[in-house]
């Protein structure tokens, strides 16, 4: 029977170690010491979905910054800027201003598929530049349409007047 050497590492925050003739791929801690000096800190981020992972050192990567979203409707195209971990529902605020659609009035498409107002941008892969469709909700658009037909047969003028004497 084989037994397991349990590894040992540094209590509070976690370290990797840049010496030795290991290239510095080894925790300090891994080596035997149990001391985390001259080490450099890991930094921690909380995703939106819940996942805490390493922070990223590299420059502007997917899920951070603003980005520019193309969207496009029937006869326009808006460029909006929006930080890349916003929700389409975030988005669609925005286009509420910009086009005078309600939110609720409005379906965003990206790749096909209509995107519910709580999912992320970065995590169904919407990138700088990228084009979302928006079309306005037919079913509030028909309402719509009957509502103004109905308030415009209520005031039809007529030609006959009461005369009371």
């Amino acid at each position: 029977m084989m037994k397991l050497k349990s590894k040992k590492f540094c209590r509070g925050s976690f370290k990797f170690g840049n010496g030795g003739g290991n290239n510095g791929n080894v925790k300090s801690s891994e080596k035997g010491g149990g001391n985390c000096n001259n080490i450099s800190e890991i930094k921690w981020e909380l995703r939106p979905g819940g996942m805490l992972v390493q922070k990223r050192e590299t420059g502007s990567s997917v899920g951070e910054g603003m980005i520019i979203v193309r969207v496009s409707t029937v006869s326009q195209c808006h460029d909006i800027s929006i930080g890349a971990t916003s929700t389409f529902g975030e988005l669609k605020m925005i286009l509420s201003l910009v086009t005078s659609l309600e939110p609720k009035e409005q379906r965003l498409l990206f790749k096909g598929k209509e995107r519910e107002d709580d999912e992320y941008l970065h995590m169904v892969g919407v990138k700088d530049k990228d084009k979302v469709l928006l079309l306005q909700d037919p079913a509030i658009k028909e309402m719509k349409k009957l509502h103004r037909l109905a308030s415009t047969t209520q005031h039809i003028p007529t030609t006959y007047h009461t005369i009371s004497v």
